[in-house]
């Protein structure tokens, strides 16, 4: 036989077991597979009739199972098991600027209504910030108010006093507890005004000199003032005698 002869004898395929290489295709599959997209991968004359009902009963009793999905087929957890595979983890999120100075108005304050907790902030309260606080169940709605349109008022709950270790509202901290603790400060308000030289940039340190020079002309005292005036008065007295 000549090395021609054998190049042309025809090569034999290899027997491969469809259920394995559909088995397989469903397994690698991130998405369900349809029909088509699996028959492109099956030896010629799968029939698919015939082996998803087969790898169907094969996983029936299994932890995963061979389901239908809106014509399309892949392998997912059972319902039976699924409940053991659940991890449930505590997320700590650092709450929002907005939401920690809405919370301690609310705190400090109430009952209060939305719009006196805008005029302590001085801007408007977003309906996300109150969402926020009521669904970590540290605020809830109050009685409406008397008063025209009848506002609703916040209030905490217990859940809060619990997350703070708080017996009650009492033992919220002071203004010299907030202070002792580094939240406020302890610096009377005067002195933690900048210098005016601290304003201006390095390029513009002449126009605060001259803003200095501008405030030390018009700083005149008592003696000076009155000076002045009688100065101003022996010019008028000497023009009239002139006249």
């Amino acid at each position: 036989m000549t090395a021609e002869q054998e190049i042309e004898q025809p090569t034999e395929q290899p027997n491969v077991d469809e259920i394995r290489v559909l088995e397989a295709l469903l397994f690698a599959s991130a998405e369900p597979m349809s029909p088509q997209a699996m028959l492109q991968h099956l030896p010629e004359g799968a029939d698919l009739n015939i082996l998803l009902p087969q790898l169907q009963e094969r996983y029936s009793t299994g932890g995963v199972q061979l389901v239908e999905i809106g014509g399309q087929w892949a392998l997912r957890t059972a319902q039976d098991v699924g409940e053991f595979l659940v991890i449930e983890k505590e997320v700590s999120k650092k709450m929002s600027r907005a939401a920690l100075e809405t919370m301690s108005i609310i705190a400090y304050h109430q009952p209060i209504t939305r719009a006196e907790i805008e005029n302590i902030r001085g801007v408007a309260t977003h309906r996300g910030t109150l969402d926020i606080l009521m669904e970590m169940a540290w605020v809830k709605p109050g009685r409406r108010r008397e008063t025209p349109g009848r506002p609703l008022t916040w209030v905490t709950t217990n859940e809060f006093l619990d997350h703070f270790q708080l017996e009650s509202l009492i033992d919220l901290p002071g203004l010299d507890d907030l202070k002792a603790s580094g939240l406020l400060d302890r610096r009377p308000a005067i002195e933690t005004i900048p210098d005016t030289g601290d304003l201006f940039d390095d390029g513009d340190k002449d126009a605060a000199e001259v803003l200095a020079e501008e405030s030390d002309d018009d700083a005149y005292d008592e003696a000076s003032y009155k000076e002045m005036i009688a100065e101003n008065a022996s010019a008028d007295n000497e023009e009239e005698g002139e006249i």
